[in-house]
């Protein structure tokens, strides 16, 4: 008796196979010829395919040789990407390259390249856009929650303090934060 479709697809959870290290380095230049990886990247992808230690870190110096991976690459297209499609501040993009374990030096560099004039503008449309949906009894609620909303995108406070009230005119109960 053949298992039906539903037999077939009601399997456990994907397990992944070991690879050994000239397939984890092929599979590695597939992946990094499709989109940018970093060396933590690469590093934790290894590690789910049962490599060594000696052998991961010497797959991933040949990647590193042969330019399929760079972190100084990888952090400048993530902050473009992160500040024009995300609307993320340089906080959140800092957080996020560190929980990917890119050097401090490389963040630097890479956010010095961002382009910092329009940060206040695209904060602006994130909190004009929120402003639409957000429910409040109070232009002090409103304003608040339009504050949280900002510091959440990773915008620094007087940034964010400053664009909402310029959006909030009317806080006659509350001038100071």
């Amino acid at each position: 008796m053949q298992p039906t479709k539903i037999e077939m697809n009601a399997r456990t959870p994907r397990e992944k196979r070991a690879k050994t290290p000239e397939q984890a380095l092929a599979a590695l230049m597939r992946l990094c010829a499709r989109a940018e990886k970093s060396e933590g990247d690469a590093r934790r992808l290894m590690r789910g395919w049962g490599l060594t230690e000696q052998d991961a870190e010497g797959v991933l110096a040949r990647l590193v040789r042969e330019r399929f991976i760079d972190d100084a690459r990888y952090a400048g297209a993530f902050v473009r990407e992160k500040l024009r499609l995300s609307g993320w501040g340089e906080y959140k993009i800092r957080m996020a390259l560190q929980r990917k374990g890119i050097r401090r030096e490389t963040i630097d560099a890479a956010l010095a390249q961002a382009d910092r004039s329009g940060m206040g503008e695209r904060l602006a449309q994130q909190l004009a856009r929120k402003l639409r949906t957000v429910k409040s009894a109070t232009p002090y609620e409103l304003k608040t929650k339009l504050v949280r909303y900002g510091l959440s995108l990773g915008y620094d406070y007087e940034t964010v303090l400053e664009t909402v009230s310029g959006l909030v005119k009317d806080t006659d109960s509350c001038d100071e934060f």
